[in-house]
């Protein structure tokens, strides 16, 4: 019987989670995001980037927070595509940018008085 046809035996491992399938599916969903940002000029994420978060911290309360969110949730999904080619060290430096971005959008949310 050819392998194809043949039924998958009790022993067979799949190598297919759940959590490769989901991460599938965002690195698909992604692309041409992805594809429009790589076809710019290299600067213009950043500068995007920069001006929400300096926006962000100027505007304060709630409307800071939001902008300072919206950069949050970027270098996250950043940060989750970018995951598995990364080195620790470069995890780490990564995931300090999100947690510093992150305190910053909490500061900016707290009421001032």
């Amino acid at each position: 019987m050819p392998a194809a046809s043949r039924p998958p035996s009790r022993h067979t491992v799949t190598t297919t989670t759940p959590s490769s399938r989901t991460r599938a599916a965002v690195e698909r969903a992604s692309r041409p995001l992805l594809t429009r940002l790589s076809g710019g000029h290299r600067a213009i994420p950043f500068l995007l980037v920069l001006a929400l978060m300096v926006a962000g911290v100027f505007v304060g309360g709630v409307p800071g927070a939001l902008l300072v969110l919206v950069v949050v949730l970027f270098i996250g999904w950043l940060l989750y595509l970018g995951w598995p080619a990364l080195t620790t060290a470069e995890r780490m430096g990564r995931f300090a940018v999100l947690a510093v971005a992150v305190a910053v959008g909490v500061v900016q949310a707290l009421p001032r008085g």
